[in-house]
């Protein structure tokens, strides 16, 4: 629907679709503000480095504002029975430290929200992922770098392997790994039919997308 990821309007729309859930990117502005952007860039500034305030002189492509990770959550809370809120934290480009900060600042503002039992999170930073287990035993975390086989994220009671599509290409074995291990099998973002059909034939729990209405229609025709 051309709507700008990460915005509140995809996110309602995938609540309303009913998906099983809508992934989302977090990152700490320089005055500590929680925002929801795909990229460590918005209109041009970089979010670390930039106040709340100027960022949000720049609208999204649909008038929305920039939304903090307090608005996106409070709305993904609204006549939603279905849609698990799926949490990125964005690596920092500062420094490890500060992303594993962003992550604590934000678990605690999903728990402040009482969201945390329709929220997991996800990472590229394997340290960040560890460090919200210190602070949450019973979340789900799922990785998404693809450099460590479901029996190694296991040991760090991480739930889920949530790859690049092509990473389970490489590592076929990895699957049944998986599935004997009870980790979580994801793959992303998988927006062609034919890399659909593969997912799907390799029963994984969950493919991310940027084209819901497509996969509906593949699921669909597969039962």
């Amino acid at each position: 629907n051309n709507l700008p990821e990460n915005s509140i309007a995809s996110l309602r729309h995938a609540i309303d679709l009913k998906l099983p859930g809508s992934e989302f990117d977090v990152w700490r502005t320089a005055d500590d503000s929680l925002v929801i952007n795909h990229d460590a860039h918005y209109n041009k500034l970089l979010i670390e480095q930039t106040n709340y305030a100027d960022l949000i002189k720049f609208k999204l492509s649909n008038g929305e504002k920039l939304p903090t990770l307090h608005e996106y959550i409070s709305e993904g809370k609204k006549n939603n029975k279905h849609t698990l809120l799926v949490c990125e934290i964005k690596p920092s480009e500062i420094s490890k430290e500060r992303g594993k900060q962003t992550a604590i600042k934000a678990v605690e503002t999903i728990k402040k929200l009482k969201a945390y039992k329709n929220t997991c999170y996800i990472s590229f930073d394997y340290e960040i992922l560890k460090q919200i287990r210190q602070v949450d035993q019973k979340t789900v975390l799922q990785y998404l770098e693809g450099n460590k086989s479901p029996k190694e994220v296991k040991i760090h009671n991480i739930n889920g392997v949530d790859y690049h599509y092509s990473v389970f290409k490489k590592h076929p074995e990895w699957i049944k790994e998986a599935k004997d291990n009870n980790i979580i099998l994801n793959a992303w973002t998988v927006n062609e039919a034919a890399d659909m059909d593969w997912i799907i034939d390799h029963k994984f729990n969950y493919i991310t997308t940027n084209e819901p209405e497509l996969l509906s229609e593949k699921l669909k025709a597969k039962k």
